[in-house]
């Protein structure tokens, strides 16, 4: 059955959608792999999303992709979710099983996929900067994972006491708050920092955290979920002090690699996505 999946072009990419990094990695996946599908970029206005669903399910469609502002919208026109898109409360994955739309979300999957490549989240002590659609997708998918302890670091209190409320409710981590009202030094004992924040994402890629840099040592490793550019200001930093890094890329390409997995079966080569990638950023 050959596939077509549904994705909103956002704003993060300035560049035609011929040119959308996701749509590239994934098509040369299946180029590699000999696969018969297609993965096509469509803007769909948010009154039309569950016509597109309608269409898409209509169509026989294995799946899609959902990007903002769709991500929680897309639920009420679902038949189910995942176990962790059901926790964090959006879907960026939507996949055909048996007789239903089912939403997955494989942002924080992806992260921690990348992670684990450097380091096992299992019974590890995290720091997260950020309280977004991003630090909640990856801290759900960690406290899924066995992080024994994580604590968030965000501007607003609000947002911030929310997710780790969330985290203590329905996880079996131990979550606490802490306001980023000052310039934040990452506790020694601390084994992974992640910085799930917009902050030096392209055009501003001069953007910098309020961290203080000398509290990062060899013993931690840093993550950062910015993907272009992928050498963030916090990556070339952390290297600098003797951390091991994970950048915005594998998170990424491991998000394409379980949706293809999700919607073809087929476990794809994650090194021809990021090669084309790396082509597209120039790292």
């Amino acid at each position: 059955m050959p596939a077509n999946f549904l994705s909103t072009l956002t704003g993060s990419f300035a560049m035609p959608a011929a040119e959308n990094p996701t749509v590239a990695m994934v098509e040369a996946a299946y180029r590699h792999h000999g696969l018969n599908w297609r993965y096509i970029n469509c803007e769909v206005s948010p009154k039309l999303l569950a016509d597109a669903v309608r269409g898409a399910w209509a169509m026989g469609w294995a799946g899609f992709n959902c990007s903002i502002p769709h991500k929680v919208a897309v639920i009420q026109h679902l038949d189910g979710l995942g176990e962790s898109a059901g926790i964090i409360g959006a879907v960026n994955t939507v996949v055909r099983r048996g007789n239903g739309f089912i939403g997955e979300n494989t942002d924080g999957k992806g992260f921690v996929h990348a992670l684990r490549e450097v380091i096992d989240p299992e019974g590890k002590s995290v720091m997260i900067f950020g309280a977004g659609g991003a630090a909640r997708a990856v801290s759900v998918e960690l406290a899924l994972a066995g992080a024994r302890s994580i604590i968030l670091v965000n501007r607003s209190q609000e947002t911030g006491r929310a997710l780790v409320n969330l985290l203590n409710s329905r996880t079996g981590t131990s979550a606490e708050f802490h306001p980023w009202d000052r310039t934040v030094k990452v506790p020694p004992e601390t084994e992974i920092v992640i910085n799930a924040t917009s902050i030096g994402l392209y055009p501003d890629i001069d953007g910098r955290l309020d961290l203080d840099l000398g509290s990062l040592t060899p013993a931690m490793v840093v993550a950062d979920g910015i993907h272009n550019p992928p050498r963030t200001h916090l990556i070339r930093s952390a290297e600098a002090r003797g951390c091991r890094v994970v950048d915005g890329l594998g998170m990424l390409v491991n998000q394409g690699v379980i949706g293809i997995k999700y919607w073809t079966g087929v476990d794809v080569d994650a090194g021809v996505m990021r090669r084309t990638l790396a082509e597209i950023f120039q790292t």
